[in-house]
């Protein structure tokens, strides 16, 4: 049986992997879909290019996820289907000269607030015993990196989070799916150098693959995708 979606929340929007998500996911996936993120301006012509809705959250603050989750429900008449959470955050250094604070606001970007939007998700879809929620990795969510402990400690605990829920909210018919970015995405801003061809990842291709899993039926579902340009060496 596969699953039937009509309705996508994408947390933590914007021009990259984001938005190839949200024209597959009106475009070929033919669902309704809302955009949340911090500056809701930012999406005004995403928005309105594919006639998805778009709000303000911080996701990293549970009200606000509460406030957003309301938003979507009034905009759709009925709770999304789907939950994409995509939001992250940086901060480089040597350990011995990070500044705590702002270890603090990574993890609260990146994995806490995964965890704040998965469980509001969550409380929506399981009396319905559908929906799917999927998580955005990257390379650091299976290996750290010298100068990046923050966005490496962030990127695994979602993973973990991930992980821990696919195996809860399986049974009850809620897909949880997390997918490894392990490599560059290409943009207008980062596009591939010229002497090094497809050494990027093309986001349409990721975004197709989002849509993919969301098509799995659920006697094989996956909870974990990776997804490296096919010349890069392992």
């Amino acid at each position: 049986m596969v699953p039937t979606y009509e309705t996508a929340l994408i947390v933590g929007a914007g021009e990259g992997l984001s938005a190839s998500l949200v024209r597959i996911l009106t475009g070929e996936g033919g669902m309704r879909v809302a955009l949340a993120a911090r500056n809701a301006e930012k999406l005004r012509d995403l928005a309105k290019e594919t006639d998805a809705a778009a709000f303000a959250c911080d996701a990293s603050d549970p009200s606000q996820v509460e406030a957003l989750f309301a938003e979507a429900e009034r905009h759709f008449g009925t709770p999304p289907d789907v939950v994409v959470y995509n939001p992250s955050a940086r901060l480089r250094g040597p350990l011995v000269e990070l500044d705590p604070a702002g270890v603090e606001r990574v993890l609260a970007v990146t994995a806490h607030g995964g965890f704040l939007v998965a469980q509001a998700a969550a409380r929506r879809m399981l009396p319905r015993g559908n929906g799917a929620i999927l998580f955005t990795g990257a390379s650091a969510s299976v290996k750290g990196y010298p100068g990046s402990a923050p966005f490496a400690m962030g990127k695994f605990a979602l993973r973990g989070l991930a992980q821990s829920i696919a195996r809860e909210l399986a049974p009850l018919g809620i897909h949880v799916a997390h997918f490894v970015i392990d490599g560059a995405i290409r943009s207008a801003r980062r596009p591939e150098p010229a002497d090094a061809p497809d050494s990027m990842l093309d986001p349409d291709a990721i975004a197709r693959s989002y849509l993919h899993v969301l098509r799995q039926d659920r006697s094989a579902w996956t909870w974990e995708v990776e997804f490296r340009p096919w010349v890069e060496r392992f």
